[in-house]
């Protein structure tokens, strides 16, 4: 298969649910194109949206597109696991994938040398927490306002709801003395994401 960032960029709509199994039935059977097609349809939007979840203490460890790429290439190796029965259940899959990786980068950063391997977690099958507590369209426009919020404010709250990080964890992401300023900029940051989603 060529390096996937030499793929077209096939289209920015992801596709079908019906085209989506049977790629993933190809890929399953070992066809090559059917995981490029995958690949040039899922990635350029993965990437855009983990760019935004990369948090700025990891930035400098990886290349958000190298690395949502190695996800993608890993999450496909695993194509058996993974659950094409709803709409939407394989970006959902990739999401989750993507975001446990973030979580292992940051948390393997704080206890080992920066260069030292990273490994991939198994992501959960199911819809993400923050995709349970508010649906779809509530995500769209959770996306939006959260994209309109300051860098810091934006930091806490990915931290803390996306990524599941502790108030002591989110302190270090932010450089913040301890939990409890963590905590106060999370709510502040909160308040913030509130109002934004309010407005729409």
């Amino acid at each position: 298969m060529a390096g996937t960032s030499d793929l077209p960029d096939a289209s920015e709509t992801l596709p079908s649910a019906d085209e989506t199994v049977e790629l993933i039935d190809r890929v399953r059977a070992g066809d090559q194109d059917a995981l490029a097609v995958l690949m040039a349809r899922f990635l350029p939007r993965l990437r855009r949206w983990a760019s935004g979840r990369m948090p700025i203490a990891l930035r400098d460890l990886a290349d958000t597109s190298d690395f949502v790429q190695d996800v993608l290439l890993q999450s496909f190796q695993k194509v058996d696991k993974i659950n094409t029965d709803r709409d939407g259940g394989l970006q959902a899959y990739l999401r989750q994938a993507v975001l446990n990786r973030i979580r292992d980068e940051f948390r393997r950063a704080r206890r080992r040398p920066r260069s030292a391997e990273l490994e991939v977690t198994q992501p959960d099958e199911g819809p993400s927490p923050l995709e349970a507590a508010i649906g779809r369209e509530g995500l769209a426009r959770y996306e939006r306002a959260l994209a309109a919020l300051r860098p810091i404010d934006r930091e806490a709250i990915i931290a803390r709801l996306e990524l599941g990080f502790t108030y002591d964890e989110v302190a270090q992401l932010l450089g913040k003395p301890g939990a409890n300023a963590a905590r106060m900029a999370f709510e502040r940051g909160l308040v913030r994401l509130i109002d934004q989603m309010s407005e729409e």
